[in-house]
């Protein structure tokens, strides 16, 4: 099994929360981890609503089913049976024994207010995501927090060549998939995936017509992967009215597939007004879906950077989760068009800025944004960093480098237990 960095923020949760919750997409290692939680640290009884008779019983009488159950409980897909939610409070307010109850979801309850307040003060979220490039090297990932730090530890020389990164922006993280080593394989898996999100767990969501459009909605999405969202333009392109579609965006988010890239500005009141960009959880998943092949991806430099792009967004995520800075992250873009594909912002209000190229070289034009960034937040900007697929580490001025894209999982990682 492979090792998760997310593993000591769940235990550390679970040994002063009554109830934690562990979300993400499908298929992203959550019942694996939690089993393995369970079994090996905390001894818990495991129950999952994947099962035809548990959610039965969960469902008719949630009460019963809560009270009934002794000792620390793993439930997961939770989502499943909503009415748990207010057992668990209940049960929770009766007895607030820190790691009780330990959950997992595959849809986002921060995205469904009823369920997330009711267990307000009382739960804690972590998200899981597809397998970082760290778990996959056996790593814990200290990227963010080296780029956070006063004096930056430098990576070496890297040894990947800009075929090796697109090998890996084409395989994802999803675990089932990283385990394939035939591409009709991945195909396959990837087919009966998106089905099986589509029409199972978006049903029950939500009672929606047009299913059937469901998936040229996220095709069209995945087309569009690291662009300004456009509610306009790609409801012309579906032929489908833009409620409809804002409907439907909105269940793709609620699972994890679609990670909405939020608008950064020195005005926080300005983040709100601004266009996110469209990312999704795995660029494994986004290659299947614009049918894209490796040859083809080697060649055409507009598909590749939008990739590389959505595949840095993400890879950040999945660090954040773990990381000691914690930071939130952005894009940012200005009315005279200076951008920024990544911005990070810790709670002190320091910001790292994140470039990204696809080329195997870099010039002082590649940092255009990061210095109108720098010169307009000055001592607030902490450094930044343009990633590419060339192997050398170059220094471009005060607090700006050019790294290779693998310096996000080798730059301060540490050998995994």
């Amino acid at each position: 099994m492979i090792y998760r960095n997310i593993t000591p923020q769940i235990k550390d949760a679970l040994s002063d929360s009554p109830v934690v919750l562990l979300n993400g997409a499908r298929q992203s290692g959550k019942s694996t981890l939690v089993k393995k939680i369970a079994f090996e640290i905390h001894s818990s009884r495991y129950l999952t609503l994947d099962d035809a008779g548990v959610l039965a019983a969960a469902k008719h009488d949630p009460a019963g089913f809560i009270g009934g159950l002794d000792g620390d409980v793993v439930i997961d897909e939770v989502q499943r049976a909503p009415e748990l939610f207010l057992a668990i409070k209940a049960e929770v307010d009766r007895d607030r024994r820190p790691g009780r109850f330990l959950l997992t979801g595959s849809a986002n309850v921060m995205l469904l207010p009823k369920l997330s307040e009711s267990l307000a003060g009382r739960m804690e979220i972590l998200t899981l995501f597809p397998l970082s490039q760290g778990e996959l090297e056996e790593v814990r990932e200290g990227f963010i927090d080296a780029v956070f730090s006063d004096k930056l530890p430098l990576p070496a020389k890297s040894g990947e060549d800009k075929g090796q990164i697109i090998k890996r922006l084409m395989l994802g993280g999803y675990p089932e998939v990283t385990g394939r080593t035939i591409l009709a394989r991945r195909k396959a898996w990837f087919g009966s995936y998106i089905t099986t999100i589509l029409q199972r767990d978006v049903r029950d969501l939500a009672n929606i017509e047009g299913l059937t459009i469901l998936p040229r909605v996220l095709s069209l999405i995945a087309a569009r992967t690291a662009s300004l969202l456009n509610f306009s333009e790609l409801s012309r392109s579906l032929g489908i009215p833009q409620t409809t579609l804002k409907r439907y965006m909105s269940l793709l988010e609620t699972t994890f597939l679609l990670q909405p890239l939020p608008a950064w500005s020195s005005n926080l009141g300005k983040r709100l007004v601004k266009a996110p960009k469209i990312m999704l959880n795995d660029t494994g998943l986004i290659s299947y879906l614009i049918g894209i092949s490796e040859a083809s991806l080697e060649a055409d430099q507009g598909i590749i950077g939008s990739l590389l792009e959505n595949f840095v967004a993400i890879e950040l995520k999945k660090q954040a989760t773990w990381s000691s800075e914690r930071p939130q992250i952005f894009h940012s873009r200005t009315q005279t068009g200076q951008e920024v594909d990544v911005v990070l912002e810790n709670a002190s209000g320091k910001v790292v800025g994140i470039e990204t190229k696809a080329s195997k070289t870099v010039n002082a034009h590649d940092f255009k944004g990061l210095d109108a960034m720098s010169e307009s937040l000055g001592d607030r900007f902490h450094r930044g960093v343009v990633l590419y697929t060339g192997s050398e580490v170059i220094p471009f001025g005060k607090r700006l480098h050019a790294m290779p894209v693998s310096a996000l999982w080798t730059l301060a990682a540490k050998k995994l237990p």
